[in-house]
Protein backbone atom coordinates (compact mmCIF):
# COMPACT_ATOMS: atom_id res chain seq x y z
CA UNK A 1 0.00 0.00 0.00
CA UNK A 2 1.55 3.56 -0.90
CA UNK A 3 1.00 6.71 1.29
CA UNK A 4 -1.43 7.99 -1.01
CA UNK A 5 -3.16 4.58 -0.42
CA UNK A 6 -3.22 4.49 3.23
CA UNK A 7 -6.56 4.28 4.81
CA UNK A 8 -6.91 6.63 7.99
CA UNK A 9 -6.97 4.61 10.91
CA UNK A 10 -10.43 3.99 12.75
CA UNK A 11 -10.47 6.47 15.67
CA UNK A 12 -9.95 9.96 12.84
CA UNK A 13 -13.59 9.20 11.96
CA UNK A 14 -14.60 10.15 15.92
CA UNK A 15 -12.64 13.48 15.86
CA UNK A 16 -13.53 16.53 15.41
CA UNK A 17 -11.91 18.37 12.11
CA UNK A 18 -8.24 19.87 12.41
CA UNK A 19 -7.88 23.70 12.22
CA UNK A 20 -6.28 24.57 8.50
CA UNK A 21 -3.72 25.91 9.40
CA UNK A 22 -2.89 23.38 12.46
CA UNK A 23 -1.06 25.75 15.02
CA UNK A 24 2.19 24.51 16.32
CA UNK A 25 2.26 26.52 19.56
CA UNK A 26 0.92 27.07 23.26
CA UNK A 27 2.85 25.20 26.21
CA UNK A 28 0.37 22.21 25.94
CA UNK A 29 2.09 21.60 22.40
CA UNK A 30 5.78 21.80 23.71
CA UNK A 31 5.40 19.94 26.97
CA UNK A 32 3.56 17.24 24.86
CA UNK A 33 2.91 17.32 20.79
CA UNK A 34 2.38 13.51 20.24
CA UNK A 35 -1.88 13.71 21.05
CA UNK A 36 -2.06 16.27 18.22
CA UNK A 37 0.35 14.32 15.46
CA UNK A 38 -1.52 11.61 16.17
CA UNK A 39 -4.38 13.44 15.12
CA UNK A 40 -2.78 14.58 12.53
CA UNK A 41 -1.38 11.04 10.84
CA UNK A 42 -4.83 9.67 11.26
CA UNK A 43 -6.23 12.27 8.83
CA UNK A 44 -3.67 12.68 6.28
CA UNK A 45 0.04 12.98 6.16
CA UNK A 46 0.53 16.26 4.72
CA UNK A 47 -0.80 19.15 6.49
CA UNK A 48 -0.96 22.87 6.88
CA UNK A 49 0.79 24.83 9.81
CA UNK A 50 1.17 27.96 11.63
CA UNK A 51 4.63 28.38 13.82
CA UNK A 52 4.65 31.01 16.21
CA UNK A 53 6.34 33.75 13.79
CA UNK A 54 3.33 33.51 11.24
CA UNK A 55 5.16 31.18 9.21
CA UNK A 56 3.08 28.77 7.31
CA UNK A 57 4.54 25.24 6.08
CA UNK A 58 3.45 21.72 5.41
CA UNK A 59 4.22 19.42 7.67
CA UNK A 60 4.47 15.66 7.00
CA UNK A 61 3.60 13.57 10.03
CA UNK A 62 3.26 9.57 8.89
CA UNK A 63 6.58 7.40 8.80
CA UNK A 64 6.68 6.27 5.12
CA UNK A 65 5.39 9.70 4.17
CA UNK A 66 8.30 11.23 6.23
CA UNK A 67 11.20 8.82 5.11
CA UNK A 68 9.90 9.44 0.83
CA UNK A 69 10.28 13.16 1.47
CA UNK A 70 13.41 13.22 3.56
CA UNK A 71 14.72 11.04 0.47
CA UNK A 72 13.04 13.21 -2.31
CA UNK A 73 15.22 14.65 -4.45
CA UNK A 74 12.82 17.30 -5.64
CA UNK A 75 12.68 18.74 -2.20
CA UNK A 76 15.87 21.41 -1.82
CA UNK A 77 17.19 22.74 1.50
CA UNK A 78 18.71 26.06 -0.07
CA UNK A 79 17.18 29.04 0.82
CA UNK A 80 17.01 30.51 -2.33
CA UNK A 81 14.30 28.14 -3.17
CA UNK A 82 11.94 29.89 -0.56
CA UNK A 83 9.16 31.81 -1.82
CA UNK A 84 8.55 35.74 -1.22
CA UNK A 85 5.68 34.43 1.22
CA UNK A 86 8.32 32.20 3.38
CA UNK A 87 10.82 34.83 3.02
CA UNK A 88 8.73 37.62 4.67
CA UNK A 89 8.67 35.79 7.57
CA UNK A 90 10.85 33.20 8.01
CA UNK A 91 14.34 34.71 7.38
CA UNK A 92 14.51 35.78 10.86
CA UNK A 93 18.39 35.95 11.20
CA UNK A 94 19.28 39.62 10.03
CA UNK A 95 21.08 40.18 7.34
CA UNK A 96 24.39 40.03 6.94
CA UNK A 97 24.77 37.63 9.52
CA UNK A 98 21.67 35.20 7.84
CA UNK A 99 24.48 35.46 4.15
CA UNK A 100 27.27 35.11 6.24
CA UNK A 101 26.21 31.75 9.21
CA UNK A 102 23.59 30.16 6.83
CA UNK A 103 25.88 28.75 4.01
CA UNK A 104 25.95 25.21 5.90
CA UNK A 105 25.45 22.06 5.46
CA UNK A 106 22.13 21.71 6.35
CA UNK A 107 21.09 24.62 3.50
CA UNK A 108 22.80 23.15 0.78
CA UNK A 109 21.79 20.53 -2.29
CA UNK A 110 24.41 18.59 -4.51
CA UNK A 111 26.74 19.25 -5.16
CA UNK A 112 28.12 21.73 -2.46
CA UNK A 113 26.50 19.72 -0.17
CA UNK A 114 28.24 16.87 -1.54
CA UNK A 115 31.84 19.24 -1.35
CA UNK A 116 31.47 20.29 2.17
CA UNK A 117 29.82 16.91 3.60
CA UNK A 118 33.47 15.92 1.97
CA UNK A 119 35.12 17.65 4.66
CA UNK A 120 33.92 16.61 8.08
CA UNK A 121 32.76 13.25 7.67
CA UNK A 122 36.13 11.60 8.87
CA UNK A 123 36.02 13.74 12.29
CA UNK A 124 32.95 11.98 13.10
CA UNK A 125 33.60 7.85 11.62
CA UNK A 126 32.74 5.21 14.06
CA UNK A 127 36.36 4.25 14.60
CA UNK A 128 37.24 7.81 15.68
CA UNK A 129 34.55 7.76 17.75
CA UNK A 130 35.42 4.57 19.44
CA UNK A 131 39.37 5.74 19.88
CA UNK A 132 38.15 8.86 22.06
CA UNK A 133 35.19 6.82 24.36
CA UNK A 134 37.64 6.75 26.84
CA UNK A 135 38.51 10.27 27.09
CA UNK A 136 34.62 10.56 26.88
CA UNK A 137 34.05 8.45 29.90
CA UNK A 138 36.97 10.45 31.86
CA UNK A 139 34.52 13.83 30.70
CA UNK A 140 31.85 12.61 31.95
CA UNK A 141 32.96 11.42 35.30
CA UNK A 142 34.56 14.68 36.08
CA UNK A 143 31.26 16.46 35.79
CA UNK A 144 29.76 13.89 38.08
CA UNK A 145 32.46 14.49 40.50
CA UNK A 146 31.91 17.78 40.49
CA UNK A 147 27.77 17.45 41.23
CA UNK A 148 27.12 17.74 45.01
CA UNK A 149 27.51 14.40 47.08
CA UNK A 150 23.93 14.00 47.69
CA UNK A 151 20.78 15.97 45.26
CA UNK A 152 19.18 18.49 44.43
CA UNK A 153 21.17 19.19 41.34
CA UNK A 154 20.19 20.85 37.83
CA UNK A 155 21.30 18.28 35.24
CA UNK A 156 21.39 20.42 32.90
CA UNK A 157 23.58 23.21 34.24
CA UNK A 158 25.78 20.72 36.13
CA UNK A 159 25.87 18.40 33.07
CA UNK A 160 23.60 18.27 30.10
CA UNK A 161 24.60 21.64 28.65
CA UNK A 162 28.51 21.01 29.25
CA UNK A 163 29.41 17.27 28.20
CA UNK A 164 28.44 17.60 24.72
CA UNK A 165 30.49 20.68 24.15
CA UNK A 166 33.42 19.33 26.20
CA UNK A 167 33.32 16.29 24.03
CA UNK A 168 32.43 18.55 20.66
CA UNK A 169 35.93 20.05 21.60
CA UNK A 170 37.62 17.29 21.67
CA UNK A 171 36.52 15.92 18.08
CA UNK A 172 36.98 18.98 16.18
CA UNK A 173 39.78 20.47 17.87
CA UNK A 174 38.66 23.42 20.01
CA UNK A 175 40.95 23.80 23.30
CA UNK A 176 42.06 26.07 25.96
CA UNK A 177 41.29 29.51 26.36
CA UNK A 178 39.20 29.61 23.01
CA UNK A 179 36.95 26.58 24.44
CA UNK A 180 36.90 27.86 28.17
CA UNK A 181 35.14 31.57 26.33
CA UNK A 182 32.28 29.87 24.42
CA UNK A 183 28.74 30.94 25.84
CA UNK A 184 26.16 28.52 25.35
CA UNK A 185 23.99 31.42 25.22
CA UNK A 186 24.94 31.82 21.47
CA UNK A 187 23.23 28.79 20.66
CA UNK A 188 19.72 30.35 21.49
CA UNK A 189 19.86 32.30 18.30
CA UNK A 190 18.38 29.50 16.53
CA UNK A 191 15.25 30.03 18.28
CA UNK A 192 13.30 32.48 16.49
CA UNK A 193 12.65 35.65 17.26
CA UNK A 194 11.32 38.02 15.34
CA UNK A 195 12.15 41.80 14.60
CA UNK A 196 9.27 43.92 16.74
CA UNK A 197 10.16 41.14 19.69
CA UNK A 198 11.08 42.87 23.05
CA UNK A 199 14.11 40.10 23.23
CA UNK A 200 15.40 41.09 19.44
CA UNK A 201 17.87 43.20 21.51
CA UNK A 202 19.59 40.21 23.25
CA UNK A 203 19.34 37.83 20.59
CA UNK A 204 20.97 40.28 18.31
CA UNK A 205 23.44 40.68 21.35
CA UNK A 206 24.02 36.81 21.03
CA UNK A 207 24.08 36.78 17.56
CA UNK A 208 27.23 39.28 16.95
CA UNK A 209 28.80 37.88 19.81
CA UNK A 210 29.07 34.54 18.30
CA UNK A 211 30.29 35.83 15.19
CA UNK A 212 33.42 37.34 16.85
CA UNK A 213 33.41 34.13 18.67
CA UNK A 214 33.78 32.36 14.78
CA UNK A 215 36.24 35.02 13.50
CA UNK A 216 38.61 34.71 16.74
CA UNK A 217 38.41 30.79 16.23
CA UNK A 218 39.74 30.97 12.65
CA UNK A 219 42.44 33.54 13.48
CA UNK A 220 43.67 31.20 15.84
CA UNK A 221 43.61 27.99 13.53
CA UNK A 222 45.30 29.90 10.55
CA UNK A 223 48.17 31.11 12.74
CA UNK A 224 48.49 27.32 14.97
CA UNK A 225 47.17 24.72 11.91
CA UNK A 226 47.18 20.91 13.35
CA UNK A 227 45.32 17.95 12.18
CA UNK A 228 42.24 18.80 13.73
CA UNK A 229 38.86 19.34 11.87
CA UNK A 230 38.49 23.04 12.65
CA UNK A 231 42.46 23.58 11.27
CA UNK A 232 41.54 21.54 8.18
CA UNK A 233 38.29 23.59 7.70
CA UNK A 234 40.51 26.97 7.60
CA UNK A 235 43.33 25.62 5.48
CA UNK A 236 39.91 24.28 2.76
CA UNK A 237 38.83 27.84 2.76
CA UNK A 238 42.53 29.46 2.20
CA UNK A 239 42.90 26.88 -1.00
CA UNK A 240 40.15 28.08 -2.18
CA UNK A 241 37.83 24.96 -1.48
CA UNK A 242 35.34 26.66 0.70
CA UNK A 243 34.43 30.52 0.57
CA UNK A 244 34.19 32.75 3.81
CA UNK A 245 30.62 31.97 4.53
CA UNK A 246 30.75 28.83 4.06
CA UNK A 247 33.42 28.24 6.40
CA UNK A 248 31.69 30.74 8.82
CA UNK A 249 28.65 29.00 8.51
CA UNK A 250 29.77 25.56 8.99
CA UNK A 251 31.90 25.98 12.13
CA UNK A 252 28.70 27.93 13.27
CA UNK A 253 26.67 24.40 12.84
CA UNK A 254 29.60 22.39 14.46
CA UNK A 255 28.92 24.90 17.44
CA UNK A 256 25.70 24.82 17.76
CA UNK A 257 23.59 21.73 16.02
CA UNK A 258 26.98 19.52 17.14
CA UNK A 259 26.45 19.73 20.79
CA UNK A 260 22.53 21.60 21.42
CA UNK A 261 20.82 18.91 20.29
CA UNK A 262 22.61 16.56 21.93
CA UNK A 263 22.56 18.19 25.35
CA UNK A 264 18.37 18.29 24.87
CA UNK A 265 18.18 14.55 23.99
CA UNK A 266 20.27 13.72 26.88
CA UNK A 267 16.93 15.72 29.11
CA UNK A 268 14.40 13.91 26.55
CA UNK A 269 16.09 10.67 27.03
CA UNK A 270 16.16 11.22 31.16
CA UNK A 271 12.37 12.42 31.36
CA UNK A 272 11.31 9.39 30.24
CA UNK A 273 13.50 6.94 32.08
CA UNK A 274 11.85 9.08 35.01
CA UNK A 275 8.69 8.17 33.44
CA UNK A 276 9.05 4.54 33.08
CA UNK A 277 11.20 3.94 36.43
CA UNK A 278 10.72 0.23 35.51
CA UNK A 279 12.52 0.52 32.75
CA UNK A 280 15.17 2.92 34.73
CA UNK A 281 16.07 0.06 36.79
CA UNK A 282 16.56 -2.36 33.72
CA UNK A 283 18.81 -0.12 32.42
CA UNK A 284 20.95 0.53 35.63
CA UNK A 285 20.69 -3.10 36.50
CA UNK A 286 21.92 -4.03 32.89
CA UNK A 287 24.70 -2.06 31.30
CA UNK A 288 24.69 -4.11 28.21
CA UNK A 289 21.29 -3.26 27.18
CA UNK A 290 22.41 0.86 26.65
CA UNK A 291 22.97 0.58 23.21
CA UNK A 292 19.49 -0.95 22.12
CA UNK A 293 17.86 1.67 25.01
CA UNK A 294 19.49 4.76 23.30
CA UNK A 295 17.47 3.47 20.35
CA UNK A 296 14.49 3.35 22.01
CA UNK A 297 14.60 6.66 23.82
CA UNK A 298 15.68 8.61 20.23
CA UNK A 299 12.56 7.00 18.80
CA UNK A 300 10.85 7.32 21.59
CA UNK A 301 11.60 11.42 21.84
CA UNK A 302 13.35 13.08 19.68
CA UNK A 303 15.49 16.00 20.50
CA UNK A 304 15.18 16.96 16.36
CA UNK A 305 11.31 16.92 16.60
CA UNK A 306 11.34 18.78 13.00
CA UNK A 307 13.54 19.02 10.25
CA UNK A 308 14.59 22.63 8.99
CA UNK A 309 13.19 24.02 5.53
CA UNK A 310 12.87 21.62 2.10
CA UNK A 311 11.33 23.52 -0.97
CA UNK A 312 9.91 22.03 -4.43
CA UNK A 313 11.45 24.66 -7.15
CA UNK A 314 7.55 24.22 -8.55
CA UNK A 315 3.85 23.53 -7.80
CA UNK A 316 4.47 19.78 -7.29
CA UNK A 317 2.17 16.80 -5.45
CA UNK A 318 3.39 15.68 -2.29
CA UNK A 319 1.47 12.36 -0.76
CA UNK A 320 -1.82 13.62 -2.75
CA UNK A 321 -1.39 17.47 -1.44
CA UNK A 322 -0.76 19.79 -4.22
CA UNK A 323 2.27 22.07 -2.60
CA UNK A 324 3.14 25.73 -4.06
CA UNK A 325 6.71 26.23 -5.57
CA UNK A 326 9.25 28.15 -2.76
CA UNK A 327 6.56 26.86 0.21
CA UNK A 328 8.23 25.33 3.25
CA UNK A 329 8.30 21.31 3.81
CA UNK A 330 8.82 20.04 6.98
CA UNK A 331 9.03 16.67 7.91
CA UNK A 332 7.83 15.67 11.59
CA UNK A 333 10.64 13.20 12.84
CA UNK A 334 8.63 12.60 16.38
CA UNK A 335 5.19 12.44 14.59
CA UNK A 336 7.40 9.27 11.86
CA UNK A 337 8.71 7.88 15.20
CA UNK A 338 5.55 7.37 16.89
CA UNK A 339 3.88 5.85 13.78
CA UNK A 340 1.75 2.95 14.83
CA UNK A 341 1.52 1.65 11.05
CA UNK A 342 5.27 1.28 11.53
CA UNK A 343 6.29 0.70 15.37
CA UNK A 344 4.07 -1.52 17.38
CA UNK A 345 2.26 -0.11 20.63
CA UNK A 346 4.48 3.54 19.56
CA UNK A 347 3.92 5.86 22.65
CA UNK A 348 5.00 2.59 24.79
CA UNK A 349 9.15 3.16 25.98
CA UNK A 350 10.01 -0.32 24.92
CA UNK A 351 13.99 -0.92 25.71
CA UNK A 352 13.55 -4.43 23.85
CA UNK A 353 12.89 -3.15 20.68
CA UNK A 354 14.15 -4.71 17.76
CA UNK A 355 14.72 -3.88 14.72
CA UNK A 356 13.83 0.05 15.30
CA UNK A 357 14.51 2.08 12.46
CA UNK A 358 13.64 5.55 13.29
CA UNK A 359 14.02 8.63 11.82
CA UNK A 360 15.94 10.78 14.32
CA UNK A 361 18.90 11.39 12.76
CA UNK A 362 17.08 11.70 9.30
CA UNK A 363 17.15 9.57 6.32
CA UNK A 364 19.04 10.34 3.09
CA UNK A 365 21.61 12.78 1.87
CA UNK A 366 20.83 14.56 4.85
CA UNK A 367 21.52 11.74 7.55
CA UNK A 368 23.56 13.59 10.37
CA UNK A 369 27.04 13.18 9.77
CA UNK A 370 27.69 13.14 13.76
CA UNK A 371 25.20 10.24 14.26
CA UNK A 372 27.91 7.85 15.62
CA UNK A 373 29.26 10.34 17.85
CA UNK A 374 25.59 11.15 19.50
CA UNK A 375 24.86 7.64 19.99
CA UNK A 376 27.96 7.30 22.04
CA UNK A 377 27.69 10.41 24.01
CA UNK A 378 24.05 8.95 24.81
CA UNK A 379 25.34 5.85 25.95
CA UNK A 380 28.35 6.90 27.95
CA UNK A 381 26.40 9.60 29.58
CA UNK A 382 23.24 8.05 30.15
CA UNK A 383 25.46 4.71 31.73
CA UNK A 384 27.37 6.97 33.89
CA UNK A 385 24.52 9.16 35.52
CA UNK A 386 22.36 5.51 36.40
CA UNK A 387 25.85 4.26 37.87
CA UNK A 388 27.09 7.09 39.99
CA UNK A 389 24.12 8.54 41.38
CA UNK A 390 21.88 5.57 42.57
CA UNK A 391 18.37 6.35 43.17
CA UNK A 392 18.56 9.15 40.71
CA UNK A 393 15.00 10.42 40.14
CA UNK A 394 13.02 13.71 38.70
CA UNK A 395 12.65 16.31 41.61
CA UNK A 396 9.78 18.42 40.76
CA UNK A 397 6.37 17.47 38.95
CA UNK A 398 5.77 16.17 35.97
CA UNK A 399 4.29 18.91 34.77
CA UNK A 400 6.14 21.67 36.09
CA UNK A 401 8.93 20.60 33.51
CA UNK A 402 9.94 23.76 31.13
CA UNK A 403 10.45 22.71 27.70
CA UNK A 404 12.12 24.97 25.44
CA UNK A 405 10.21 27.20 23.07
CA UNK A 406 12.78 26.30 19.76
CA UNK A 407 10.23 25.59 16.76
CA UNK A 408 11.96 22.31 15.93
CA UNK A 409 13.62 21.34 18.95
CA UNK A 410 12.48 19.31 22.10
CA UNK A 411 14.32 19.34 25.44
CA UNK A 412 14.16 21.73 29.04
CA UNK A 413 16.58 24.19 29.57
CA UNK A 414 16.41 22.97 33.48
CA UNK A 415 16.30 19.54 34.96
CA UNK A 416 16.27 19.68 38.78
CA UNK A 417 16.79 15.67 40.08
CA UNK A 418 17.52 13.95 43.36
CA UNK A 419 19.66 10.61 44.26
CA UNK A 420 20.38 9.16 47.10
CA UNK A 421 24.47 10.08 46.76
CA UNK A 422 27.17 10.36 44.68
CA UNK A 423 29.40 7.37 43.97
Amino acid sequence: MTVQDQEPLPAARHRQPLPDPVPLTGCPYKSDPYPLYERMRETGPVHRVLFPSGVQAWLVTGYDAAHAALNDDRLGKNHERGNDRWRARASIMPEPQHSQLQAHLLHQDPPDHTRMRRLVTDAFTPRRVEQLTPRFRELADMLVDALPATGPADLVAGFAARFPFQVLAEVIGLHGELAARFDRDWGKVVQPVGPTDPGRPLYEARLHGLQSYIADVVAHKRGCAGGDLLSRLVVARDQGELSREELDSMIFQLLVAGQEPVTNQLTTALIALFRHPDQLARLRDDPALMPRAVEELLRHDSAFELTTWRFFDRDSDLHGTRIPAGDSVIVSLCAANRDPRRFTDPDALDLDRSPNPHLAFGHGIHFCPGAALARTELRVALGTLLTRLPGLHLAVRDEDIEWIPSVLGRGTNHLPVRYDRRL
